[in-house]
């Protein structure tokens, strides 16, 4: 079953050392992810998680949050190549829309950016619902599902 973990000692390893091919330029790498995380700490809208299979630890989550604006963002969604096409892509998002899904008070829309080169994060979100919103910020495209 896929499960979202904190980011702690146990994994941080495990999460620094998944990589994509290094031809993919697109994705962010986990170690400047979670730097990120820690820049933007004190805002308190960014979380870092390890994406787990039942106990194994397969793939990296950051998700960022604006409780004004009333979204939830898959800022970055990454799986190394050993964990593609096995279906985790989409039971995260899956996850991600019931979190913000049980949030109601907080969220109507939850957004994906990546970059248009990632043929793989846009299809399984569109795949889920997402659409295209036409934003576009630091070269990343705008998908949102709209949960109302």
């Amino acid at each position: 079953m896929i499960s979202l973990r904190e980011i702690n000692e146990d994994n941080f390893d495990d999460i620094i050392r998944m990589k994509r091919p290094p031809e993919e330029k697109y994705v962010a790498s986990n170690s400047y992810s979670l730097a990120q995380a820690w820049l933007y700490r004190e805002n308190g809208d960014v979380f870092p998680y390890a994406v787990y299979w039942d106990e194994e630890p397969v793939g990296f989550l950051l998700l960022e949050e604006d409780t004004e604006a009333r979204w939830l963002c898959i800022w970055r969604l990454m799986f190394p190549e050993e964990q593609t096409c096995k279906g985790y892509g989409q039971k995260t998002v899956g996850l991600v829309l019931e979190r913000a899904r049980s949030h109601p008070e907080k969220y109507d829309r939850v957004i994906c950016e990546c970059d248009p080169k990632n043929r793989r994060v846009l299809h399984v979100c569109e795949k889920m619902g997402f659409v295209p919103t036409g934003e576009i910020s630091h070269g990343a495209v705008e998908l949102e599902y709209r949960l109302k």
